[in-house]
């Protein structure tokens, strides 16, 4: 039995890595070690990615204090946090949602994905693993994180509209990480994407492109697209802990030329919403990741 549904399963056999896929897929495991529950309780913020009541595909910022997201047995995380009630998730979880996760540590270029099943309940939401696996190093930036004053937090209400304002297109433009939520009838994915400022092209307030660089040959974002073309992007001002989730509908560009790509992703924008001070997490920028490709300018 396969560990990919159809969709990943067409994009692997198109780039003739399907055996490969089934190799490196022997990393995933349905429950987490003991190893990955100490990463993530040392994690100050996670991202997730599911389905929104509005019916988009949404990422967005979860942070505490380390600790906030924790493994209560090796199948089962409780994460003491909740999400705005503007947010799109927000009515998802309410009712249970099948929800990607992915928690990433900057500073040592760790990651950790985690598919599977979340419900809010008793002020902070319950997530069910089914899916537990790790990513490598390759286009992290490195940064280290401070937290602000809980005091100094003010959380307003997010900004939506149905295209990019020239600010935020300089913003994604200036980007050298976003993370992507997709999602298959088998269930949501949240991954993460990283590059040198400018690997995000943006070609409108409603038309954004981006390189997919070598990877784990296991296509599990690009396989969703195959199966569903919704997807949700999320931008975090690291800096100032402001967020900019954008969600729309994406096509792989199989024949465009990116350099330092084998692909790309064309993101049709759909809805945006703009949130500033979402999290009290700041971050200083390190350096770039070394397996960052060189951005072709126009």
């Amino acid at each position: 039995m396969t560990l990919f549904h159809a969709g990943e399963v067409e994009v692997q056999e198109r780039v003739g890595v399907r055996a490969m896929a089934e190799r490196v897929g022997g990393i995933i495991r349905s429950t987490m070690p003991p190893a990955a529950q100490q990463f993530l309780r040392a994690q100050p913020f996670v991202v997730i990615g599911g389905e929104g009541g509005d019916g988009r595909v949404w990422a967005t910022l979860l942070s505490g204090e380390p600790g906030f997201a924790q493994a209560v047995d090796e199948g089962t995380i409780q994460l003491d946090a909740v999400l705005p009630e503007d947010d799109p998730l927000y009515e998802s979880l309410k009712a249970g949602a099948a929800i990607g996760m992915i928690a990433l540590e900057p500073a040592t270029r760790r990651r950790m994905r985690l598919n599977g099943w979340a419900r809010s309940q008793d002020g902070g939401i319950v997530f069910k693993a089914q899916q537990v696996y790790s990513n490598c190093p390759k286009y992290i930036q490195k940064r280290e994180w401070h937290r602000e004053a809980e005091e100094d937090l003010k959380r307003e209400s997010a900004r939506s509209g149905a295209l990019l304002e020239e600010r935020q297109m300089a913003w994604i433009a200036g980007a050298d990480t976003f993370f992507i939520a997709s999602r298959a009838e088998e269930g949501a994915d949240a991954s993460h994407r990283g590059g040198t400022p400018g690997f995000v092209r943006v070609l409108g307030p409603d038309l954004l492109q981006f390189p997919d660089y070598v990877g784990n040959a296991m296509f599990n974002t690009l396989g969703n697209l195959q199966s569903d073309s919704r997807a949700g992007l999320l931008f975090i001002d690291w800096r100032s802990g402001a967020t900019l989730q954008v969600a729309g509908r994406a096509r792989v560009l199989w024949d465009d030329e990116i350099r330092g790509a084998e692909r790309g992703v064309e993101l049709r924008v759909e809805r945006v919403l703009e949130r500033q001070r979402a999290t009290a997490l700041r971050w200083e920028f390190v350096e770039a990741s070394p397996f960052n490709p060189a951005v072709l300018s126009d």
